[in-house]
């Protein structure tokens, strides 16, 4: 599988990596996908320790005991369950990210994480405190690198402006362009873009029209739109597949450094591979696919 460098970091990974969050609990089943998404040419993970109370992080620890040193870990903090786990509270502070990288490493077996993510990010967070904690934290050989996830232009560009984060995971599809308009900035600064929701909760797969239109809207398209938006995909001249052309489009751009589409199931890892290895879009066919989608902007957060 092709890889690509992560920012000015020398973690290089494959263009699809593997989004852990939808592994589920049954331990056996977990640990086939990681092994099998190992197999394929996967070598990038991404989990995060608000992922069923900590338990993912465990799972792919015992997933990649006998690969570490083949994968980049990927994992996040900043969000802590409350003691009776009914919810989570925001903490970026310096001394929690400090606290739950500890817990992390121990759950995860290793005693270092590639890629630490902050898991969101207010303007009203401290955020030079928080930066100071992640150079810690490399200082200290505990992380090699550190990231952010957010979606919020204004806590991106401070991010940006004010520290030395390799990339940047958002939500990013064929359907979501919002990040788009940041695309140059982050160029820029030389800093990679992590795609979450490629797949648009399966709404850009090859799985029947009828079953994708349970949902009544999907961020600003309704019903309806995503009904004529879908057939119209379908028609574009491609020998691609849906899933293929999904992956590719997030791929086309530059400031896009991997595509981390989660699998429940072998067949969903099978074919999220198989469209990381597909043929890159010809030019007419990403601007044809551009030409028949929206492009949003974040009104919020700005």
């Amino acid at each position: 599988m092709r890889k690509r460098q992560l920012g000015n970091s020398d973690l290089y990974v494959s263009e699809i990596g593997l989004g852990c969050m939808s592994l589920g609990d049954n331990e056996q089943h977990a640990l086939s996908l990681i092994d099998k998404a190992i197999d394929v040419g996967i070598n990038y993970l991404d989990t995060a320790d608000l992922y069923d109370f900590g338990k993912n992080e465990e799972l792919v620890g015992k997933a990649i005991r006998n690969h570490r040193h083949d994968i980049i870990l990927a994992t996040k903090a900043g969000n802590r369950w409350k003691e009776d786990k009914s919810g989570w509270t925001w903490d970026p502070s310096k001394k929690y990210i400090k606290e739950a990288v500890k817990h992390s490493l121990k759950r995860l077996q290793t005693d270092y994480i590639d890629l630490y993510q902050l898991h969101g990010g207010t303007i009203e967070d401290n955020i030079d405190e928080t930066i100071e904690a992640f150079e810690e934290l490399k200082q200290e050989g505990l992380i090699r690198y550190y990231g952010i996830s957010s979606i919020r232009p204004n806590v991106i560009k401070e991010y940006l402006n004010k520290s030395n984060i390799v990339s940047i995971m958002m939500q990013y599809s064929l359907l979501d362009r919002r990040p788009e308009e940041l695309f140059p900035l982050i160029n820029e600064h030389n800093v990679s873009v992590i795609a979450r929701g490629p797949l648009a909760k399966g709404l850009l797969t090859e799985k029947p029209l009828s079953s994708k239109l349970q949902t009544e809207n999907y961020l600003s398209y309704s019903k309806d739109e995503l009904k004529t938006l879908l057939s119209e995909f379908e028609t574009i001249d491609s020998p691609l597949t849906m899933t293929e052309l999904a992956l590719q489009y997030c791929l086309y751009e530059e400031a896009v450094g991997a595509v981390i589409p989660g699998a429940s199931k072998l067949q969903q890892l099978l074919e999220n591979a198989a469209a990381g290895d597909a043929s890159p879009l010809s030019a007419d066919t990403y601007h044809k696919l551009q030409q028949i989608s929206k492009q949003d902007k974040y009104e919020q957060h700005r």
